[in-house]
């Protein structure tokens, strides 16, 4: 019972500090919810709308005694409230009889035409506003960032399981969301304090962290990096908001009045502005869209306060909620300066009300901006270190001067609670469990290693049949700049072992001089990228794939040693130098050989290349946003594009090496964003092999024989189908996030996703080449009287989490064993 009085007495005591509280529902006289219906504190700007089911919740740290409800086509109704907290309340609207001059009233969908909303909406148009720094020769500013990780509806049910037994300490610190009128307990806090500087006419702009602070695990690599990836930035005047990697239609975009309906709901002075408020919400169901509202100035038509609310029928997943408050301060009619921004989003499995999940919020607030302070370009080349020991180290009154916005109870508790919990053996156990799942390894503090990658224990091919692999890495920590790597493997039908080791040390951390190196001795398949690395730990999955499509013998035995040297003398922007030397025979001879002529052997033909390489690789990355400093830091995000320009020269004679030849390749990978359309990825190799060099040697059109969908292979091709000197290939893939999907009735409700692809490769093989391999107990064929090409059709978003695609052969449909038609798929936790 005691447990039980716990969260209602909190949230009684919270109330103390948020002195008016309402939740409820709107309904019609037949007791149907009304959507989008206005719930606001009268003569105020405090509002909320109801969402979808026609509930709302609305909190104000300010006292009122009442609170209006009200929508278009509606009589409006004033409500005295009794106390302090009123939850549940059901608020009946009834349907409006008076006739008023001059008055338009809507419903449900809006008219685009005689809508005073919409001539508003145009005039935003007209002066669309660029971010107010932009409009002066230099500026700079102070920013504080919060982000808080929060695990949400707490309830007695929850605090009595035996899950939470022996922890009931935690819930101590409820509170409730002012947003959703959820409780929630805190689990994650990070706050960064820094001072931006720009200048427009030079186009540099920099940030210089001054503190940053965490509580709970900061060290771990994955919460840091999901913290990190909520750093999205956007601009509310941009036609399209990109969050969790998904294009939502932004209200103040000129292809809004398609996408939402627009409502005049009420005008009154902010600040000394008249300014008019402008209530949206879809027209339609299950596409990525918002509901809330705004306030524009009336002279300037700059946004002043705006609220974003993405609709439950929104096709993303994962997340229940996502809610957005920006509020600016209008300086004149071309200045408008952004004041705070607050995000929330509720991640869940379930998009049921009741059901539990993690709050993620973000707020950002900015202040003291100074403008026209002229700085040498010097001054923004040098950038600050953002991992500098003393940032992390900032004592309580250095906090108390940065916090531009003051820490309330709860946030204020999260640091002794998190010192707490990581004494608790039952509450580590836990983040033990979601720490393998999540990284695949498991952690041995004690010695700094962790065991794994846990998901290659199991694998199968012919060679080897059933393989058992296990492994290890040094772990100190996030930045770690040495580490050690290795895995010892076993196949129980060859009855051999196999093993790989590596070694990366970071000799500066201002260029990140990387040393490496490392040797392995495995089967490998190879042939499944064009533009590979000699990565002595990679192993591509159709190398111990247990579901494959055909014969699965063409695999390779390498015996592989490598060193490189990696800078990265500009962000972004890689090279690396270094030489290999490879081992490479046939695992299964008899189905599959790399015999080539060779004068020198006995018989005059050789079974296995021993070849010495140095290569020089070019890597650009532009828009990557890593987290950490050392050997091995985490990408956070995949929007990035990836240019790779590699030379490889092969030496004979030196270390008994078979062949001399020289190899330019040339990759570009690029996403693009297509607004409200999805997300095409597109990608293009070229490349060509001077000299003579046998079958190991050459270049492979990537083919798939397993049931995964594989980008940058050719699904319907085999192993080995296609070798070539010199290729070409073009790969698209165009996933429309069910923006097709969403329009017909029956599909729309299952927020499928459906996604297209295009492939084409073009090769040629040199007679000499073809000479060299003749021995060889496969046919070599390049594409080359025409291109080769294959077309796809999926469904994604299956249960969430499956992908299925149907993939057609284009044409060379005489080749031997040829798959005109396949399937493949692939699963994962995608939003």
């Amino acid at each position: 019972m005691r447990r039980f009085l716990v969260p209602i007495f909190l949230l009684s005591f919270c109330s103390l500090f948020s002195q008016t509280k309402v939740s409820g529902i709107v309904v019609d006289a037949d007791g149907s919810p009304i959507a989008f219906a206005n719930i606001v504190f009268p003569n105020s700007t405090e509002g909320t709308i109801t969402n979808d089911n026609g509930r709302f919740y609305l909190e104000s740290d300010n006292t009122y005694s009442s609170v209006e409800v009200s929508f278009i086509g509606y009589e409006s109704m004033v409500i005295e409230l009794a106390q302090r907290v009123n939850y549940n309340m059901e608020v009946v609207l009834e349907e409006s009889t008076e006739q008023l001059k001059e008055v338009i009233v809507y419903t449900g969908k809006q008219s685009k035409k005689n809508n005073p909303a919409i001539d508003i909406l145009k005039k935003i148009w007209a002066k669309k506003r660029e971010n107010g720094v932009r409009k002066f020769k230099q500026y700079q500013y102070d920013k504080y960032e919060k982000v808080e990780f929060d695990l949400n509806t707490i309830d007695s049910a929850l605090i009595k399981s035996k899950l939470f037994k022996g922890l009931e300490f935690m819930f101590e610190n409820l509170d409730t969301s002012r947003v959703t009128g959820k409780t929630y307990l805190p689990m994650f806090l990070n706050e960064t304090f820094s001072k931006v500087y720009g200048d427009n006419l030079l186009g540099e702009e920099k940030e210089d962290v001054l503190g940053n602070k965490s509580s709970g695990f900061d060290g771990h690599q994955s919460i840091t990096a999901f913290v990190e990836d909520l750093y999205s930035d956007y601009d509310v005047y941009e036609n399209y908001l990109k969050f969790f990697d998904k294009s939502f239609t932004s209200p103040l975009s000129k292809t809004g009045v398609d996408t939402y309906n627009y409502v005049l709901s009420d005008s009154t002075y902010i600040d000394d502005k008249w300014c008019y408020n402008i209530i949206y919400y879809p027209r339609r169901k299950n596409e990525l869209t918002f509901k809330g509202d705004f306030w524009v100035a009336d002279t300037t038509y700059a946004i002043k306060k705006i609220n974003l609310q993405v609709t439950k029928s929104a096709n993303i997943n994962w997340v229940k909620e996502i809610y957005i408050e920006q509020e600016f301060d209008v300086v004149n009619d071309s200045v408008f300066l952004l004041k705070r921004d607050y995000m929330l989003s509720d991640f869940s499995f379930s998009k049921k009300e009741k059901s539990r999940g993690i709050y993620g919020k973000r707020t950002s607030v900015y202040d003291n901006y100074q403008f026209d302070t002229s700085r040498p370009e010097d001054f923004y080349k040098a950038v600050s270190d953002p991992y500098d020991p003393r940032v992390f180290a900032r004592d309580s009154t250095f906090w108390s001067n940065a916090r531009l916005e003051r820490l309330n109870e709860d946030e204020s508790g999260i640091f002794k609670l998190l010192d707490t919990l990581k004494t608790v053996p039952k509450f580590r156990t836990y983040y033990d469990i979601v720490s393998i799942l999540g990284s695949g390894y498991v952690e041995i503090d004690k010695w700094n290693i962790d065991i794994g990658d846990i998901y290659s224990t199991f694998g199968f091919n012919d060679a080897e049949g059933t393989r058992l692999r296990a492994g290890a890495r040094t772990y100190f920590g996030q930045n770690d700049t040495w580490r050690l790597e290795g895995y010892m493997a076993y196949g129980f039908t060859d009855k051999k072992f196999k093993h790989g080791l590596s070694a990366k040390f970071l000799l500066d951390r201002n260029s990140r001089l990387i040393l490496s190196g490392g040797h392995r001795r495995d089967i490998e398949q190879l042939g499944l990228s064009l533009t590979s690395t000699n990565d002595v730990l990679g192993r591509s999955i159709a190398s111990s794939s247990l579901v494959t499509v055909g014969n699965n013998n063409r695999l390779t035995n390498i015996d592989l040693s490598t060193v490189n040297v990696e800078l990265e003398p500009v962000k972004n922007f890689r090279v690396r130098f270094g030489s290999s030397m490879r081992t490479l025979s046939s695992a299964l001879p008899d189905d599959f050989n790399l015999d080539y002529i060779d004068t020198e052997a006995p018989g005059g033909i050789s079974s296995e290349v021993k070849q010495f390489d140095i290569n020089t690789t070019l890597i650009y990355t532009p828009g990557r946003r890593i987290i950490g400093y050392g050997v091995e830091p985490v990408s956070v995000n995949d929007d990035y594009s990836t240019i790779l320009l590699n030379y490889t020269k092969g030496i004979s004679g030196f270390l008994e090496s078979d062949f001399d030849y020289e190899r330019i390749q040339f990759s570009y990978r690029q996403p693009w964003q297509i607004g409200g359309f999805g997300r095409l990825t597109s990608s293009v190799e070229l490349g060509k092999t001077f000299g003579e060099v046998p079958l190991s040697l050459l270049s492979v059109v990537p083919g798939n024989q397993t049931l995964f969908s594989l980008y940058n292979t050719f699904p319907n091709l085999d192993f080995y189908e296609f070798v070539t000197d010199t290729y070409a290939t073009l790969h698209l893939e165009h996933n429309f996030n069910g923006r097709l999907f969403s329009r017909i009735p029956v599909l729309r409700n299952w927020n499928l996703r459906e996604i297209v692809g295009l492939r084409g490769a073009w090769g040629q093989l040199s007679d000499e080449n073809r000479a060299l391999s003749a021995p060889a107990n496969i046919p070599l064929m390049a594409p080359e009287d025409q291109i080769y090409w294959e077309y796809s059709f999926g469904i994604g978003n299956i249960f969430k989490i499956f992908r299925i695609d149907f993939n057609f052969r284009g044409n060379y449909l005489d080749n031997p064993d040829a798959r005109r038609f396949g399937v493949t798929g692939t699963f994962g936790f995608n939003f």
